[in-house]
């Protein structure tokens, strides 16, 4: 496979960020991450990196800009999603064509008419469906452009499959950021992209793999309880049966961490978490999150960290 950049040119010039907002993006934990990596990544021993979940992608370009990772392989259950990553990757400049246009539509409107063109776009996107996988400029473009102008950035559907964010109120988005889509597709041509769920990443697993899991979290309760990153819901079962993967991926020699909610924020005799990773370290960090709708229950709040390999303090 032919990289797109070189590994010795990947420093701090190369600054691609997620190129959508996603719900539990990992932006914000970065930092207390490279605490968490496994040693033999930070020493550039680690060749292949796999996200299972892959969503927004912060911590994909985190690995690929700072490590020597040679390729990643990356998956998601949301068809969309991925369509949008393998555009970027193959024809960005025609999705940079559809954005810019798309952006100077909408910010040349009045607040009514800019209503109006995103419900025009959420229903011309809801009408079609992607076709035999092939990739899809237009509707990438629409993916974006509802992300970047919709309510709070949120990606939720109905059982239909069908987008049905309200729009947003926004002075100056940026739909086209022309700059980062160019960064992020020159990472992309170090990545194989994968629609699928998280268990088809298991024939690429091996003993000379980091694999990051970041699934829908457990809610910590009823308000918080928005895991619609797709039609399909995450159920305990569904973590019952991550957690035997992760064991099963164990047992291939790579290193793994996952994230997930820690129900203790919420009740502390809540072990289900503790129990089901009892035989693999379990990290309790802080992030910024919202627990419920009330303010004062807003801040820092524990979340887990699970690895296969023992962390230095």
């Amino acid at each position: 496979m032919e990289f797109a950049i070189s590994i010795n040119n990947i420093n701090s010039t190369v600054c691609a960020k997620p190129f959508v907002k996603w719900a539990g993006g990992k932006g914000q934990l970065l930092d207390t991450f490279r605490q968490y990596y496994p040693s033999t990544l930070i020493k550039g021993y680690i060749r292949r990196y796999i996200e299972p979940f892959v969503g927004g992608g912060a911590v994909l370009f985190e690995i690929l800009q700072k490590y020597k990772v040679e390729e990643a392989f990356i998956f998601d259950i949301n068809e969309d999603l991925i369509n949008t990553y393998v555009v970027i990757k193959n024809d960005v400049h025609n999705l940079v064509e559809y954005l810019s246009d798309l952006e100077c539509k909408y910010l040349n409107l009045d607040e009514k008419s800019r209503k109006d063109m995103y419900y025009d776009i959420r229903d011309a996107y809801n009408s079609r469906a992607l076709k035999n996988n092939q990739p899809d400029v237009e509707r990438a473009a629409q993916f974006i452009f509802l992300n970047r102008t919709c309510f709070n950035g949120l990606y939720r559907v109905n059982r239909a499959g069908h987008f049905n964010v309200p729009s947003g109120d926004y002075k100056n988005p940026t739909i086209c950021d022309e700059k980062n889509l160019y960064a992020v597709s020159s990472l992309l041509q170090r990545v194989h992209i994968f629609v699928g769920d998280y268990r088809e990443c298991a024939g690429y697993v091996d003993k000379d793999s980091f694999v990051y899991f970041d699934p829908p979290y457990r809610p910590l309760n009823v308000t918080s309880s928005f895991t619609s990153y797709s039609k399909f819901d995450f159920t305990d079962e569904d973590q019952i049966q991550l957690a035997k993967f992760f064991s099963e991926m164990n047992d291939t020699g790579a290193l793994l961490m996952l994230s997930n909610s820690d129900p203790k924020n919420e009740n502390p005799d809540d072990n289900f978490f503790d129990e089901l990773y009892k035989e693999f370290f379990i990290h309790r960090i802080k992030a910024k999150r919202a627990i419920n709708s009330n303010g004062s229950r807003r801040g820092l709040i524990s979340e887990l960290l699970v690895t296969n390999y023992e962390v230095k303090d």
